[in-house]
């Protein structure tokens, strides 16, 4: 299991603790009778509709009208579904998400019914629909005698309910995993479609305002010096010439420069030949950090012997701690930093830490929000902790392989 993730389960099980926590005859408690004893009539209302609807829709199936019919008594039965996940929400602190709109890919009746028929959380609602009807029986039943005879251990009772009821929503009335990861791969192939697109931009801006331009100005001096040396007649025209060679040669310099730094914003020689340890050591020593950048790399293998990462890997971290690096230096007034990268079974972990004023965060549109996204396209993770008054941790989890590589 990835540290990560550990981290956040444990977050999450001390989040429910807390909200477990607190008078046993409180307002939570109350709040989940209301609602178990709500289940009976609910259940009641969702059998009906869903039995009318999908009987009738598959007796009518032959004709004309029977599968539309289907097809809106599954929709209603969906639509009874989120009613019962803000229910649970709201009584159980149910963390359950909702999911994403039917999707219809063809206009009119034909694309309504295609679309719901085919949809499994709609199936998977009217199966809701129908077992809530028992169940509520049962917790209005066990609640009603409860609250007159066994007031005593009245709480332990409604707790039992209460899981019982959100696990029978979170496992029926839950997107599913394949929806939720056709919904992740889809924002990450946007987020990778919005990185691809500024990189290109600011590879097109460089070059036009940089090296281009220089490039410009070296040829119009050449051009000069030219014919300058073809009108010679005395030593203070070849001077003038000489002059302007020099120039020429200076702005020369300048534009080859310039494209070396481009071209290591693109994906740095030292990383290809010499991987990250290297890599991240030059970016390091560029820091200007006044107590310097202190880089530890350990890649080992379950072999112990060095390894290395995909190179779409390689590039990610590569480019994401250089990114905060610059950060640091700009705008955290630290003194110091650090940066480690290890391996911890199939993911590369990185930590940058810095011991400025802190106060970063990953608003939406700044830089780090950027980095969180590249991150997160390759099923990565990226945690920022950085309390008012520092230090600043960020925390990185990338996969060893892409999944491309994997197949």
């Amino acid at each position: 299991m990835k540290p990560l993730t550990r981290r956040a389960e444990a977050a999450g099980t001390q989040q429910d603790a807390r909200t477990e926590r607190g008078p046993l005859y409180g307002a939570r408690m109350w709040r989940q009778a209301g609602q178990l004893m709500l289940n009976l009539p609910l259940g009641i209302g969702g059998f009906v509709f869903t039995a009318v609807m999908l009987s009738v829709g598959l007796g009518l199936s032959v004709t004309v009208i029977g599968l539309p019919l289907l097809a809106a008594g599954l929709a209603g039965c969906r639509g009874l579904g989120a009613l019962a996940r803000r229910r649970a929400r709201s009584a159980h602190g149910s963390g359950i998400s909702e999911p994403e709109p039917v999707v219809r890919r063809r206009p009119g009746v034909t694309g309504f019914a295609i679309a719901n028929l085919t949809d499994l959380l709609n199936w998977r609602s009217a199966l809701y629909n129908v077992l809530l009807l028992p169940w509520g029986i049962l917790s209005f039943t066990v609640t009603l005698v409860s609250v007159v005879v066994l007031w005593p251990v009245l709480p332990w009772v409604i707790r039992a309910e209460a899981a019982v009821d959100r696990i029978l929503v979170e496992s029926l009335l839950f997107p599913g995993a394949l929806s939720e990861r056709v919904r992740e791969l889809e924002e990450d192939r946007g987020t990778v479609i919005d990185t691809a697109a500024a990189d290109l931009r600011r590879i097109e801006r460089d070059l036009h305002d940089g090296a281009q331009a220089r490039l410009v100005a070296l040829a119009m001096d050449l051009g000069m010096a030219k014919e300058r040396l073809r009108e010679v007649e005395t030593p203070a025209d070849m001077a003038a010439a000489a002059s302007m060679v020099d120039n020429a040669h200076g702005e020369v310099k300048l534009a080859l420069r310039e494209l070396r730094d481009l071209a290591r914003g693109i994906h740095p020689a030292v990383l290809t030949d010499r991987g990250l340890d290297a890599a991240l050591s030059s970016v390091a020593a560029r820091c200007t950090v006044p107590g310097g950048v202190r880089v530890n790399v350990e890649l080992l293998g379950p072999d112990g012997v060095a390894e290395r990462p995909d190179s779409a890997v390689e590039g990610i971290a590569y480019f994401t701690v250089s990114e905060l690096l610059t950060n640091v230096s700009k705008h955290s007034g630290a003194r110091s930093a650090s940066v480690e990268v290890w391996r911890s079974d199939d993911q590369l972990m990185l930590l940058v830490q810095d011991d400025g004023r802190g106060g970063a965060s990953a608003y939406p549109g700044g830089g780090l929000a950027g980095l969180a996204e590249r991150v997160r396209a390759v099923d990565g993770v990226f945690l920022v902790e950085s309390p008012e008054g520092g230090p600043t941790t960020v925390t990185v989890e990338l996969p060893w392989r892409t999944r491309t590589a994997r197949h």
